[in-house]
């Protein structure tokens, strides 16, 4: 039995994590649409999405919290309509009313931190690190001190950030000694750090000589693990292979997959957590939908949750009412 597995999912309360100001509207708003500086969350939306969640026995809500949230530290980070701390208080009660543990997300990548504003732009020096601090303390306090803390640490890259105005990559050393900082910080408030893994996809020597195994992982994919031809696709079989990588090595992991390539992804996801990773060191299965908080994405975020929910009745009934 494997009642104990997190079913996530993850909700944006702050959807300014891609792209900046001067470049390309976010892949997820309609072609021509430019940047806001109000955060796109509905309150409808999300008091809709909610029930759903519940309804489908999920059991954890990871909140992208950015700059959605109005700061005492840094009020001038925070979005013009972003909400109180204590409306959002309410908000995480209500979940936690219907069996969803809300854990925050705050992702630190030169690659999504549009949300810092102008922090952004003074990487690992003595402001930045004040201001990462600061940040995260407010949110473990509004999230009443939770047992996890998603710090993203993704796709930090120059490829990547090729639209943007400002190009910031750290490597080495530097990227490593960031990491221990947000690491430290998220621990001195009882939250186990959370990241996403893909610094292991072309770092695997670095990542495992350097990556303490009290960090939970996440690898994730999201298009079709295998299609009908043969030919090799050397990336995505990468990325595929490294949960097998966090595995082998002893990481406790909790794959991720979507709806945002492939219909099938979730299915293909959980089928293949449960075929080859370690029952002690899988926690669990998300989906990230990667998609606004707004009525006009809600059937979106309800699909990619009845995904994950169909591949769970299949492979893991047992861990349902």
């Amino acid at each position: 039995m494997k009642n104990d597995l997190i079913w996530g999912y993850m909700l944006y309360l702050s959807n300014h994590m891609w792209r900046d100001e001067t470049s390309a509207a976010p892949w997820y708003t309609p072609p021509g649409s430019l940047y806001s500086d109000n955060i796109s969350t509905e309150i409808e939306t999300w008091d809709a999405i909610v029930p759903f969640l519940a309804e489908r026995q999920y059991n954890l809500v990871l909140i992208d919290v950015g700059d959605g949230i109005q700061y005492e530290s840094h009020p001038e980070v925070s979005a013009p309509n972003a909400w109180s701390k204590d409306f959002l208080r309410q908000k995480l009660n209500e979940m936690r009313a219907v069996g969803l543990e809300p854990i925050p997300k705050l992702n630190f990548s030169t690659c999504h931190d549009t949300w810092m504003k102008k922090y952004r732009r003074m990487i690992s020096t003595p402001e930045y690190y004040a201001f990462c601090a600061d940040v995260i303390r407010e949110v473990c306090e509004v999230f009443d001190y939770p047992r996890f803390f998603h710090l993203g640490c993704d796709e930090e890259s120059v490829g990547m950030q090729k639209n943007h105005e400002m190009i910031i990559v750290r490597k080495a050393d530097l990227w490593w000694h960031d990491f221990y900082f947000l690491c430290n910080e998220c621990e001195k408030h009882g939250a186990r750090p959370w990241i996403w893994s893909d610094y292991l996809w072309k770092n695997e020597a670095l990542f495992l000589k350097n990556m303490p195994k009290s960090v939970l992982q996440s690898n994730w994919f999201y298009p079709v693990f295998q299609d009908w031809s043969t030919t090799a696709l050397p990336h995505r079989d990468r990325c595929i292979a490294c949960y097998e990588v966090l595995d082998r090595n002893g990481y406790d992991q909790i794959p991720c997959g979507s709806t945002h390539e492939s219909a099938i992804n979730l299915y293909q996801t959980v089928a293949h957590g449960k075929e080859k990773l370690s029952p002690e060191l899988l926690k669990g299965f998300m989906t990230a939908p990667w998609l606004a908080t707004r009525a006009e994405d809600y059937y979106g975020l309800c699909t990619s949750a009845e995904r994950l929910y169909y591949a769970r009745k299949h492979l893991y009934p047992e861990t349902l009412k």
